[in-house]
């Protein structure tokens, strides 16, 4: 694992003791401590951060960003570390600040149908605070037993019912954010909407470039009077696909509709025992939720477009025990995955609708070229993609075809019309590839806004954009050097 070089060293003590006096309980210095903060999600790259700070107060926050500010110190916030692009991949230079320690509900207001909580508290934990009252918080990552509701804010995570809910940025109503000079803003509120420029919708997805939230006020939902899952079987991944559309085209929105394909459901099935059928390539699984009447309407209707497309398989839930039961499976499948593979690559790419049975062909093609295994597990409703790579990094060179092939499945995804990533967020993962996305007058822009909050270039550099890029007087953006290119990545 890399370290530091001599001249951060030479510097580290200095540093370290300056943020002792600024927060004297919390602050990690040691190399068998800092191991614990030296990757997130994504394993593959690893670095030990030159300190760990965990502050409990915004002020703490506060404080400790002025003095990186002063110092020059560069900063990489931290959830949970559940993400899966690498978007909290520490600096050997750097300062992580860990917001776990903001763990706490501050405030459930059903009048409003709101609930104000710090950054730490777990996804799940929201809808807990409030299911005595019949109200659940709606985007549900499959990681929302572990992953904070801040650094859903960061990447405006999803989940299985962001189909017919929506994206953390459709739930959430206000922050309140630490710039990097120090200074406290709120933005948003309880309120539907707020003035002036749409800041809220900047920050949620920002990674981490922006500032550090240090609060969140998110939107709680009543729980649906009625919920039923239907499992679909197919004999091919693309019958499944075009099912989607049909679905969609037919004016039906489900709650859910994820799909996974035969290596994910044997894994899943054998992991959970969730019930799912063996003999069939792909497994949809509807939510449909409502009315007692509505639900059961709608899962006849979805269960004959799925026979009309060639649907071999059908069950309905009969139970909430068995709906869940359903869902266990799916939500396992990502930790499943390694019943059949010592290690896999979690690709997030979003595609229109339509594309769904071309690229799913495609990714088989890959496979059979790069000679690795993949596992499609994915929100098939809102087009968005989760290959499962399959490889062994105890193989030399393996994990870097793994990277060409995931590589590959991003671009076409970009190439059929859809994008980069649909929850996962930019990180270092898909940095290199924002140019086949976005051209130069594109990415100049985003590097604008980056500079109007974060002017020095602290705040997680080296993530999201190809290019070094420091803040002039007057707003202009200049390259650092003339690079266009980060120095590789710290491999494990």
């Amino acid at each position: 694992m890399p370290i530091p070089d001599a001249t951060t060293l030479a510097n580290r003590s200095v540093l370290i003791a300056g943020l002792r006096g600024v927060l004297a309980d919390g602050v990690i210095e040691e190399a068998a401590e800092l191991a614990a903060y030296s990757c997130d999600g994504l394993t593959a790259y690893q670095q030990l951060p030159l300190a760990v700070a965990l502050p409990r107060t915004t002020a703490e926050v506060s404080a400790i960003l002025k003095y990186c500010q002063s110092t020059g110190l560069k900063i990489v916030p931290r959830g949970s570390g559940t993400s899966l692009s690498g978007g909290a991949l520490p600096l050997a230079d750097g300062l992580v600040i860990g917001m776990a320690r903001f763990n706490r509900v501050l405030e459930v207001d059903y009048d409003n149908r709101c609930a104000v909580v710090q950054p730490g508290v777990t996804n799940l934990a929201i809808s807990a605070a409030v299911a005595s009252r019949g109200f659940y918080y709606a985007p549900d990552p499959s990681s929302q037993i572990a992953c904070s509701i801040g650094g859903n804010v960061a990447e405006n995570s999803g989940g299985v019912h962001c189909l017919k809910y929506g994206m953390t940025s459709n739930n959430l109503l206000g922050v309140e954010m630490v710039l990097i000079d120090g200074t406290v803003v709120r933005l948003g509120g309880k309120a539907l909407d707020a003035a002036g420029y749409d800041l809220l919708g900047i920050v949620c997805g920002s990674e981490g470039l922006l500032g550090i939230v240090t609060e969140v006020t998110v939107r709680i939902l009543p729980k649906p009077e009625s919920q039923r899952a239907l499992l679909l079987g197919f004999p091919t991944v693309e019958a499944a696909g075009a099912c989607v559309a049909s679905i969609i085209a037919a004016g039906i929105i489900p709650a859910a509709l994820e799909i996974m394909d035969r290596p994910a459901i044997h894994a899943a099935e054998a992991f959970v025992g969730a019930g799912y059928p063996l003999d069939v390539e792909a497994l949809m699984i509807a939510e449909l939720d409502g009315t007692p009447a509505e639900v059961h309407h709608l899962i006849d209707l979805v269960e004959k477009l799925a026979l009309a497309d060639g649907a071999c398989y059908a069950k309905a839930s009969t139970s909430d025990a068995e709906r869940v039961l359903f869902w266990a499976g799916r939500k396992a499948a990502f930790p499943a995955i390694g019943r059949i593979s010592p290690d896999y690559y979690c690709i997030d790419g979003t595609i229109p609708r339509r594309a769904l049975p071309l690229v799913l062909s495609r990714i088989a093609e890959m496979s059979a070229r790069y000679g690795l295994g993949v596992a499609n597990v994915f929100h098939a409703g809102d087009g968005n993609l989760h290959p499962l790579v399959l490889y062994d990094s105890n193989i030399p060179g393996q994990l870097e075809i793994a990277e060409a092939f995931g590589n590959e499945i991003l671009t076409t995804c970009v190439d059929v019309g859809g994008v980069l990533t649909g929850e996962h967020g930019v990180g270092v993962e898909k940095r290199d590839l924002m140019t086949h996305q976005f051209d130069k007058a594109a990415l100049d822009q985003q590097m604008q806004l980056k500079c109007a909050f974060d002017s020095d270039g602290l705040l997680n550099p080296g993530k999201v954009f190809p290019q070094l890029c420091r803040c002039a007087e007057g707003g202009k953006m200049h390259v650092h050097h003339g690079a266009t290119r980060f120095p590789d990545l710290p491999r494990f």
